[in-house]
């Protein structure tokens, strides 16, 4: 009995600490970046173009430097990527995205280590290793992805 009231209080408590997450600044500039994002047309566009580049990119890579236009993808993935991430609208997300992310390891990473400092967490992001937020990657989890 008194291990399932420790329970309760614990899912209470781990309650309160994702209100206060939801009404945090941080998670009013995330939301507010990926609504910026999402009615961004040119954003969208931009990550729509990304997302064949890199249909190509990933056949060419099955061949490596020995597909015909290996070079030719090179370039244009590196071109449509940065062309994206300068977006207005990408950037800002990335930011929102990356700083509430830092604040959920920090969360996570306090919590785990007062219970034991042997305890492994994801920090640094370690979903979005994969460089940013994965904005136009393809990723499920992602929330800027192109209709």
């Amino acid at each position: 009995m008194f291990a399932t009231l420790e329970i309760v209080d614990l899912l209470e408590k781990s309650d309160e600490i994702s209100q206060f997450i939801l009404k945090s600044d941080m998670m009013d500039d995330y939301i507010n970046a990926k609504a910026q994002l999402e009615n961004d047309e040119k954003a969208k566009q931009l990550i729509s173009r990304f997302n064949k580049v890199k249909e190509e990119y990933e056949e060419v890579q099955r061949f490596g430097r020995y597909h015909p236009d290996y070079n030719q993808i090179m370039k244009d993935i590196r071109a449509t990527k940065r062309e994206m991430d300068i977006n207005d609208s990408v950037a800002n997300y990335k930011i929102a995205e990356r700083n509430l992310q830092e604040l959920l390891d920090e969360i996570s990473q306090i919590l785990a280590f007062s219970v034991s400092d042997k305890i492994k967490v994801p920090t640094d992001g370690a979903l979005l290793k994969d460089g940013g937020c994965s904005c136009g990657s393809g990723s499920s989890g992602c929330g800027c992805r192109a209709s």
